[in-house]
């Protein structure tokens, strides 16, 4: 009798093995199925169209600009990877714990971000030192792979920084990867910064427009 929660632990063990010895992009691939089953499709879908890519590009534009981190989380995947800057962050949860230290210290913040390329002749790259330009006849061209289920985006953000009442403004760009759902499971952002500024040079839209007729726009 004692020896058959023994045999019993040993045939678990033994149909349990090939789960352990499942590749980590194996395991990935099925925790986005599992959890698709539970989660609507976030539209526009990939592949995507130059009018879709936009529409997702104003989607997380507003997303953003609720300041709601719990609202921000929910585009991405349940295992979406980020480089913010040089901060790496994984999941969910750490998204939200990294967007509300971010959002406590940066305040009155406001972002514009402006669609830069999916195909065509724009093209978006990750490289171990930042993204590279070139200019061909045809226009601008970023050197790298492109997908139907990626988009590059560039994007500028004010806010009134905590620690010093003084506004700052940033610039960056972000290359998105999304999955069948919509959601993304991937995201790049390089960011740049300029500060402090004066309230008189803010030049990101307040409001959906301008700050007066004649702000100089940043992109």
């Amino acid at each position: 009798k004692h020896r058959e929660p023994r045999m019993l632990l040993r045939q678990i063990a033994r149909n349990t093995r090939p789960i352990v010895r499942t590749s980590r992009q194996g395991v990935l691939k099925y925790a986005r199925r599992f959890s698709a089953a539970a989660e609507e499709p976030r539209h526009p879908l990939p592949p995507f169209t130059l009018e879709s890519a936009i529409i997702k590009t104003k989607k997380a534009e507003d997303a953003w600009n609720t300041k709601d981190p719990v609202k921000v989380s929910m585009a991405y995947s349940v295992d979406s990877e980020w480089r913010n800057r040089s901060t790496f962050v994984k999941g969910r949860d750490e998204i939200r714990e990294f967007l509300s230290g971010k959002w406590e210290k940066e305040l009155d913040y406001k972002l514009e971000k402006r669609y830069w390329c999916h195909s065509d002749n724009r093209i978006a790259v990750v490289s171990a030192t930042n993204t590279e330009a070139k200019r061909t006849g045809s226009g601008t061209e970023l050197t790298g792979d492109h997908s139907d289920n990626r988009i590059a985006v560039r994007f500028c953000y004010e806010y009134r920084s905590k620690e010093d009442g003084k506004w700052y403004r940033a610039h960056g760009n972000e290359n998105w990867e999304f999955d069948e759902l919509g959601y993304m499971t991937r995201r790049e952002a390089s960011i740049n910064d300029v500060g402090p500024i004066s309230p008189e040079e803010r030049v990101v839209a307040v409001e959906g427009g301008p700050k007066t007729k004649d702000t100089v726009r940043w992109y």
